[in-house]
């Protein structure tokens, strides 16, 4: 049964989540909005946030057997890791969440990969703000932390490093006063803006091609473990030239992992893709409705804006989630 106050709750996570914030980023927000977690704790930990944005009980689906019991006795129980079979069921019960803002979710997540430069949420400018000079992001710095001159400025995290990098600090008021201005000159032509992409830029987002691929290479893998299975078989069976019937189990095995590392290929493309266009598709639904901002909002900068580039005080380059790019 859905309850109404934990059902809008698990709503505004995935809202948060589609306006670009991370798990981490939305268990300080729920933190700091004194929000009790699931397990009753005034702490909200990135771990469960995940939990709730991958738990498909939300759009109405219900995976079963995720744990058994070990010990009937005991009654211990433990996750289910292919000892026992799982069974998904459909439209099980009342949906929270829409199934295609949960698969988008779903595609967003997978579309997250760790690196060098790896999303941080420590702040809303956090993982927002690249060096032109070294490709680096931004971090905060304090200055006069103990007297009223206090302030907070932005800096490559690599300016003093061995080669040291010429892009300029920035001041939060200064990323604001940039955003505003930028953001108001794509509204102000967002009707041209959204023409343009759905009908020139989110055709080329499509994975039609890849898919096709996809099954053709599914199809010849499946077609090449038999050829392999039937060469297994028959060289135990039959008195074969063994040098003959390992060029021919070698060439096998060789289409076959070729055939495997190019599906890794395209799954993790059809996966980028997806995640893209649906990134974009949000972003214009979300612009369509956008009026002429008069102040600085968090929402707003999350949801619209990808990153800026900070090369000089002259040269700061603001890319928006679809991939427009504007001089400020």
């Amino acid at each position: 049964m859905v309850n109404p106050e934990q059902a809008k709750l698990v709503q505004r996570i995935y809202g948060m989540f589609l306006t670009a914030m991370s798990p981490a980023r939305i268990a300080k927000t729920l933190t700091e909005d004194g929000i009790t977690s699931p397990g009753g704790k005034d702490r909200w930990n990135p771990s469960c946030v995940k939990s709730i944005l991958t738990n498909e009980k939300y759009k109405g689906d219900a995976l079963l057997q995720k744990s058994y019991t070990v010990d009937f006795l005991t009654k211990k129980h433990k996750k289910n890791e292919g000892e026992i079979p799982q069974y998904y069921v459909r439209e099980n019960h009342e949906a929270i969440i829409p199934p295609e803002t949960f698969d988008m979710v779903q595609t967003l997540i997978a579309a997250r990969t760790p690196g060098k430069n790896r999303v941080s949420s420590t702040s809303i400018f956090s993982s927002k703000i690249k060096c032109g000079c070294c490709g680096g992001w931004y971090g905060s710095k304090v200055w006069h932390s103990n007297d009223k001159y206090r302030k907070v400025i932005w800096q490559c995290n690599h300016k003093f490093e061995d080669e040291k990098c010429t892009s300029p600090n920035l001041t939060e008021d200064e990323i604001k006063d940039i955003f505003l201005r930028t953001a108001n000159r794509i509204i102000s032509e967002k009707a041209e803006i959204i023409d343009t992409y759905r009908q020139a830029i989110l055709p080329h987002l499509s994975t039609d091609d890849l898919e096709r691929e996809k099954s053709e290479l599914e199809t010849d893998i499946n077609v090449t473990a038999e050829l392999i299975e039937d060469a297994i078989r028959e060289n135990a069976h039959i008195a074969l030239d063994q040098a003959e019937y390992q060029t021919r189990y070698d060439s096998l095995v060789a289409r076959f992992d070729k055939a495997k590392a190019r599906l890794a290929e395209i799954d993790d493309d059809i996966t980028r893709r997806q995640a893209r266009r649906q990134r974009i598709d949000l972003y214009l639904q979300q612009l369509e409705q956008r009026e002429l901002l008069t102040e600085f909002r968090e929402e707003d900068w999350l949801s619209m804006v990808d990153h800026l580039t900070v090369t000089a005080p002259d040269d700061i380059l603001v890319t928006f989630k679809d991939g427009t790019e504007i001089k400020a």
